[in-house]
């Protein structure tokens, strides 16, 4: 059985999307299952769209992720250089190897004179493509005597590297997920391989990469799906064996048709990147799911499940339990829509699967204001994190354990608050003043002799204090709020709340 490497290749023009990082978590999981190997490799030959910071973004985000490669730019490896610009040899070496075959040529027409073609042939309605059916009457190695191929040469006239394209052959093309499908070169273009700088284009440096570094399975987009003829026949054209293909579907925006975009997240309030990316140019920032909240295992759960079901339908699934499960054979052919609701929800399952220590270590990192001892941080974590579907929800609902309220809810205060309930407070506050011991324990037993001395209901005890120590009618149990915020703040709260009704 062949060694399965496989390789995820983005390029550092801007941030890693959500559909990247599902790519690259397929990729990861796929060479897992089967004892393979998981390859970064930064495409950065479109040095016009290049972007500071991206490659650096693209690795931090991946590694938040939990996706480790096993190769690398920054971990190396034994198919190094893992950047395209750093790799113009051996691309060199290739482009004087297909230009000794039948497969390519070399072309010199300018920008303009393409131009004023293109411009010929929309004045009839038609529309031009550098294909078999034009390149024999273009300005290229074809076209052109060998004399004249070598003044221009001599010249140095700047030229391009194309494909050249069979004529009425009927290619038969296999991807795991899709099945298997054909087409016909007559509908594709002669490709550009080679730029004129020298420098290969995605289609040749991509196919040349994979070749080098025993690319055994590509993984990618559906967007990539229209070139697998192209790639197919440049393998073809190499004397290589192609790898396997599987495109993936795309990740659908949550309403309405198409893919999900930067501009979904900002219409619906949802992050599209792992991590916050600071545009260099603009210094515009993107958020991330990083800082927004989202704890890294439930981000990569939620993605995993954008377009693969595992055995049984289960939804909460480690690192270590997708690998286990992973089959590119179970990856949906069909758009999988994007839920804001859902990756709460699946943020939310993971806070609760998540320790109160590892919460606390969590918000001392955030920028929150927590001016609270660690133990009873802990405990404020522990009551508050069943209803938390970000860590910060334990600060936010908890709010009052922190800081007194300010103003009291009104439609609560019509419920909680009548003629008799200051004095009633007043006293109960005496009470809590003579308690020696301020736990939960003895807090209750109070509270529960104070009421049943007054002849009233606990809630006509309970629903005031709970206001005048909150705000509002929210809130774990009583004894828990006055134990945590302690006996004299307690006292105070309900001396503003008596004074604030008056």
């Amino acid at each position: 059985m062949e060694k399965i490497r496989v390789r995820f290749a983005p390029s550092p023009t801007g941030p890693l999307h959500l559909g990247g990082v599902r790519t690259a978590l397929y990729d990861y999981l796929f060479a897992k299952n089967q004892g393979g190997e998981f390859v970064l490799r930064i495409e950065d030959t479109d040095t016009a769209r290049y972007v500071e910071g991206a490659e650096e973004y693209i690795e931090e985000a991946l590694e938040w992720c939990g996706i480790i490669p096993d190769e690398s730019p920054k971990k190396g490896g034994k198919f190094a250089p893992y950047r395209q610009s750093e790799r113009r040899d051996i691309y060199d070496r290739y482009t004087e190897q297909i230009l000794k075959t039948d497969h390519a040529y070399i072309a010199f027409d300018t920008a303009e004179e393409l131009d004023a073609i293109r411009a010929e042939y929309e004045a009839k309605g038609d529309v031009f493509s550098y294909d078999n059916k034009t390149r024999n009457r273009l300005r290229n190695s074809l076209a052109l005597s060998e004399e004249e191929v070598q003044q221009l040469l001599e010249a140095k006239t700047p030229y391009v590297v194309r494909f050249k394209m069979p004529v009425d052959r009927t290619l038969g093309l296999v991807d795991i997920i899709r099945g298997n499908t054909s087409v016909n070169t007559d509908i594709l273009d002669d490709k550009v391989l080679v730029k004129n700088d020298g420098m290969p284009t995605y289609h040749f440096a991509n196919i040349i990469d994979d070749h080098e570094m025993e690319i055994s399975h590509v993984i990618r987009g559906e967007e990539w799906l229209p070139s697998l003829g192209l790639h197919t026949l440049l393998y073809e054209a190499m004397g290589w064996e192609a790898p396997q293909f599987a495109h993936l579907s795309l990740i659908l925006k949550p309403e309405g048709k198409g893919k999900l975009s930067k501009r979904d997240g900002d219409k619906f309030g949802f992050p599209v990147f792992p991590l916050n990316f600071t545009d260099p140019a603009t210094g515009h920032v993107s958020k991330g799911y990083r800082e927004s909240g989202y704890l890294p295992e439930a981000f990569i759960n939620m993605v995993a499940l954008l377009g693969w079901s595992p055995a049984d339908d289960k939804e909460i699934l480690s690192l270590d339990e997708m690998v286990k499960e992973f089959d590119l054979h179970k990856v949906h052919k069909a758009g999988a829509r994007f839920s804001k609701e859902k990756s709460e929800w699946f943020n939310h399952q993971y806070i609760q699967k998540t320790s109160d220590e590892e919460l606390l270590t969590i918000l001392k990192n955030s920028d929150l204001s927590l001016n609270i001892d660690d133990e009873k941080l802990l405990k404020i974590i522990h009551l508050m994190k069943e209803r938390a579907t970000f860590p910060k929800d334990i600060y936010e609902n908890g709010k009052f354990f922190f800081e007194a309220p300010t103003s009291y809810d009104e439609k609560a205060s019509k419920k909680a608050w009548n003629d008799e309930t200051s004095n009633l407070l007043t006293e109960f506050a005496e009470i809590l003043n003579s308690i020696n011991d301020f736990v939960p324990e003895n807090i209750k037993k109070n509270l529960h002799d104070f009421a049943e001395n007054k002849g009233l209901g606990m809630g006509k005890v309970m629903m005031p204090l709970r206001l005048a120590l909150v705000g509002e009618l929210k809130g774990p149990d009583v004894p828990d709020i006055l134990e945590l915020i302690g006996k004299e703040e307690s006292i105070a709260r309900i001396s503003n709340a008596v004074n604030n009704f008056k």
